[in-house]
């Protein structure tokens, strides 16, 4: 797997989130850009883990972002879950967002550990030079 393309597939994701926010919004709520200026950051990272020098460095921070996002949007659900079973919630476009943040985190966060541990197994099983 392609850990640093599917960070800046998360990354676009993450901003094309903040946007969309923003302007559902009617540009009212600056913190609708949240999960923008988070993508902004982890694109950083991902475009810095193609260098096969800072791979590692760069994609257990983006890892640890993905963490974060995770749990920064968590409050945000179950506030949705309200939303989808009455219809009622104080700031519905803020849940949603958050719950999309929370949950694409969490599967970015997910596949990064994945290849954390594919990668250790790879490195596990090479023979040893001497």
């Amino acid at each position: 797997m392609n850990m640093p393309l599917l960070t800046v597939i998360y990354s676009s994701a993450m901003i094309l989130l903040g946007l969309i926010g923003y302007f559902a919004t009617a540009q009212t709520s600056m913190t609708a850009l949240i999960p923008a200026a988070f993508g902004i950051v982890v694109l950083v990272f991902g475009i810095i883990a193609f260098r096969d020098r800072f791979r590692q460095t760069a994609m257990h921070i983006a890892s640890m972002l993905g963490l974060l996002g995770f749990l920064g949007g968590i409050r945000g659900i179950p506030a949705f879950i309200n939303l989808l079973f009455t219809g009622e919630t104080a700031r519905p476009a803020a849940a949603i967002s958050q719950t999309i943040m929370s949950l694409l985190s969490l599967m970015f966060f997910l596949l990064c550990l994945k290849s954390f541990i594919d990668a250790r197994r790879k490195s596990a099983n090479r023979p040893r030079q001497q």
